[in-house]
């Protein structure tokens, strides 16, 4: 309704125009009239060949000279008008689109969600432009490319570029690649098409960097106020997809931080009850074993006494590095409290587990040499269905069994009873122990 309104009323102004534009020319046809018969009696009548006449005459000239001059003055003003009235036009447009693009990158989740919010407005405001998106990686010592679109054909994006070889990302400021790798370029700049990067930043931290590139690059940015225009509107995309990122950032930190240990980077206990019973869930549907691999640290508090909480968590982190490397991807290590890990082993009946806690127990004695302090630690071994009917039986028989070992002197793994219908199809339980 509001924009039928806006065009009704810029109807009326143009119609205005156009009439007054015509009563304009009807008042200058009746003076030339005026003008052409004052002229033919002056000139056959000898009664009107008087100095006043004349000088009505030349009056009456320069009166429509003026109005035409007038008029010149009018049109031109009139073309200005209309020009700023399309301009402003143009820039409410683009500042609708804008915060329409704002509105929906608040409700982006994902990198790939902020990227498809961001192709959608800069073909809608470029148009004529192909747009490349890189995204800092995980650790930020590069930066990946996370979406391009109608690039030239003469421009190939890296896949991934360094944030040392790009003048844009250096600076903190938009770096225009000139024409055929003319002037200052980017390192990782490749093709002989002229591109503009604009880093994106936001709380004074860089999320990533836009890339804009054309086909005609060569004629549409020959002048520093077309590059200017485009880097304008460039810098406001980057804003808006820059404060997106940094959200999305922030939500993937405190999702980690939610679920895993931020001293040992495992997972947390919440999320290891909701694997464990996932994998149970999964392991009763297809008939196949589940085991739970308990460990704890032996004599830890001494070791913390001794040589400080520092080098106590140095040993707790190179300790879980040690569990991680020794199981498979599909594997869920997580703190469980304190020197206390656990491992979650899907497919992996109690035998297997008992093989591979001990394979760990070597592991973890070997980083004794390297902290130059005695290191242990004691496993207890449950699985279902072979020792535990459940996830609530499970986890308490692992840690049975845990409490075992280190009754039995420590540094050694042992495993839960046998359920008695698993014992008479699987046989006797195979105990695995030793000590360093």
């Amino acid at each position: 309704m509001q924009r039928s309104r806006e065009s009704y009323a810029r109807g009326g102004l143009n119609l205005n125009f156009r009439q007054l534009g015509r009563v304009y020319d009807g008042t200058v046809g009746l003076q030339l009239l005026a003008m052409g018969i004052t002229l033919y009696h002056n000139a056959t009548d000898s009664h009107f060949r008087d100095p006043l006449l004349s000088f009505l005459f030349i009056l009456l000239c320069v009166s429509l000279c003026t109005q035409i001059v007038l008029r010149r003055f009018a049109i031109r003003d009139h073309r200005a008008q209309s020009t700023l009235h399309r301009q402003t036009r143009y820039a409410r447009l683009r500042t609708e689109e804008l915060f329409g693009m704002t509105d929906m990158l608040q409700a982006a989740e994902t990198y790939d969600d902020a990227g498809a919010v961001l192709m959608a407005t800069a073909r809608k405001l470029m148009p004529d432009h192909g747009v490349a998106l890189y995204v800092f990686n995980n650790s930020r010592d590069r930066l990946d490319l996370s979406r391009s679109w109608d690039l030239p054909s003469a421009y190939h994006p890296p896949p991934s570029l360094s944030p040392a070889n790009c003048w844009a990302l250096k600076r903190g400021k938009t770096h225009v690649n000139a024409l055929g790798g003319q002037g200052l370029c980017c390192a990782h700049h490749a093709g002989t098409v002229a591109t503009v990067e604009i880093p994106m930043m936001a709380m004074g931290q860089l999320h990533g960097l836009l890339v804009l590139a054309r086909d005609d690059a060569d004629t549409a940015w020959q002048t520093e106020e077309a590059i200017d225009d485009i880097s304008r509107l460039g810098r406001s995309l980057a804003d808006s997809m820059s404060l997106a990122l940094s959200n999305i950032a922030l939500r993937e930190k405190l999702r980690t931080q939610s679920l895993r240990d931020p001293l040992t980077g495992l997972y947390n206990r919440r999320y290891m009850e909701d694997a464990l019973e996932r994998f149970l869930a999964l392991g009763s549907r297809n008939g196949s074993a589940t085991s739970v691999i308990m460990l704890d640290l032996d004599n830890f508090k001494m070791l913390n006494d001794e040589h400080g909480h520092a080098k106590g968590d140095a040993v707790l982190r190179d300790a879980a590095a040690q569990i991680v490397a020794a199981l498979r991807p599909s594997d869920v290590v997580c703190r469980y409290g304190g020197e206390e890990l656990m491992a979650i082993l899907p497919e992996c009946p109690l035998e297997d587990a008992m093989l591979k806690a001990e394979q760990i127990r070597i592991r973890l004695a070997s980083l004794s040499e390297l902290h130059g302090c005695s290191i242990s630690a004691s496993f207890g071994v449950a699985c279902a269905p072979e020792t535990a009917a459940s996830a609530n039986e499970v986890v308490p028989q692992a840690d049975a069994a845990l409490y075992a070992a280190k009754q039995a002197g420590k540094n050694r793994v042992h495993g839960a009873d046998m359920r008695p219908a698993s014992r008479e199809v699987a046989g006797p339980r195979l105990a695995v122990t030793g000590k360093r």
